[in-house]
């Protein structure tokens, strides 16, 4: 299984090592991810998880996008009523 990190790149900088050497290290946003879709070996023949991170304006998003995003919203809202948060 493999493991990664998914985030945004904000910028870079620097930090000193116990010896005084400076390294340039990338500091990245790593936000909350919704996971989109489950995929299963029994519906797709492999197992995966499709994350989503960042929202992406409706303008810019293809319309398969769109769609899959619509069903997530739709889950989303009813989950907050459920657990009574308001919407």
């Amino acid at each position: 299984m493999s493991t990664g990190l998914l985030g945004r790149k904000v910028g870079m900088t620097q930090v000193y090592s116990p010896s005084g050497e400076v390294i340039p290290v990338t500091v990245l946003q790593a936000g909350p991810c919704d996971v989109l879709r489950l995929k299963t070996v029994e519906s797709d023949g492999y197992e995966a998880v499709q994350l989503g991170f960042l929202d992406k304006p409706r303008r810019l998003a293809r319309r398969s996008e769109r769609g899959q995003v619509a069903t997530l919203d739709s889950k989303r809202q009813k989950q907050r009523s459920a657990a009574g948060a308001p919407l």
